[in-house]
């Protein structure tokens, strides 16, 4: 199943609490806003009351600035508590859904399952699928809007400029998909070895008079540990590629930040932007980092999720 087809089905589950999940893109929208709101208030701040020490802006900018920081809190606070709502219903309705399913399955079916395998979807996997379905587009969608709200004011300042950090994005791009796919590899392997995991405990327990019986403790430890191992190793294949996403990301954009900085210096030296401008576009710039790193982090939570969505639905 394709990621589309998967997050459209989890969408589905979503669907039943549509006026909360929608409180809280409209919460979203509105921190989001407030973002580039911030270093747009450095070039008044800067030109009109340390330069011109205009009486209008030096009244003016304390009082924005306690409004803007008003506003944020509050629509993050309430975004916060709607996405909490809607990702605990889900997980709720996924596990009431499964064990429907499950109780109505023949016998069959469970000769050819294991016990520790169907249980470690109901806990483990249900719970990685919240990350993909709820976490996870809450972040996309906010960071996005505050991506194009301070690429919006960059382009206003200074063009040229934001035109060069531009040309950074495919290759950002590209380092994204690649990672992505050694993520997904390693997030199946880590929900199978987890149920690998959950199947030989079940045994052992289950079993501990006969173990006992025929000394089979040495063995038992000897496939508990080669099991645990196992899982050991896919997550670290995770968390390699994982924390390898980010540091490449951000040493991309460092580069690109380097180039501007020394073209802004350039023409802040033949009078070409004013002070408060060149503080102002070397802020949105700095604040593009944050979201940034939020969107390709969020990549690894993404591909966990479709890939525990994968075994959920399955």
């Amino acid at each position: 199943m394709s990621s589309l087809a998967l997050y459209k089905r989890l969408l589905r589950y979503v669907a039943p609490y549509w006026r909360t999940f929608a409180l809280s893109i409209v919460a979203l929208v509105v921190v989001a806003a407030t973002e580039p709101a911030l270093p747009a208030l450095m070039k008044p701040m800067l030109d009109g009351t340390f330069v011109q020490r205009d009486p209008f802006w030096i009244r003016l900018i304390p009082i924005l600035i306690i409004a803007i920081f008003l506003v944020r809190g509050i629509a993050t606070w309430a975004g916060a508590l709607a996405s909490s709502f809607v990702g605990n219903k889900l997980v709720m309705d996924l596990r009431e859904a499964m064990f429907r399913k499950i109780v109505m399955l023949p016998t069959g079916y469970f000769d050819q399952q294991t016990t520790g395998n169907l249980i470690s979807k109901l806990t483990f996997d249900v719970a990685q699928v919240m990350q993909a379905a709820t976490s996870v587009v809450t972040v996309v969608i906010k960071d996005s809007l505050i991506i194009v709200g301070l690429l919006a004011w960059l382009l206003y300042l200074n063009w040229k400029l934001t035109l060069l950090a531009l040309v950074m994005a495919p290759l950002i791009s590209l380092i994204v998909r690649l990672l992505s796919e050694r993520l997904r590899a390693a997030s199946r392997g880590t929900q199978t070895a987890m149920g690998d995991i959950t199947e030989v405990l079940e045994e052992s327990i289950e079993g501990q008079k006969v173990v006992k019986l025929f000394g089979g403790q040495g063995y038992e430890q000897q496939r508990f540990f080669e099991t645990s191992n196992r899982a050991r190793r896919f997550a670290m294949k995770q968390a390699a590629a994982g924390a390898a996403n980010v540091p490449i990301v951000q040493m991309v954009a460092a580069i690109a930040l380097a180039a501007i900085v020394y073209l802004a210096t350039l023409q802040s030296a033949s009078d070409e932007t004013t002070v408060g401008g060149f503080v102002s576009f070397i802020v949105a710039m700095l604040m593009l980092t944050s979201p940034l790193k939020r969107l390709t982090s969020v990549n690894e939570h993404l591909q966990r999720g479709l890939a525990a969505a994968e075994s959920v639905f399955a």
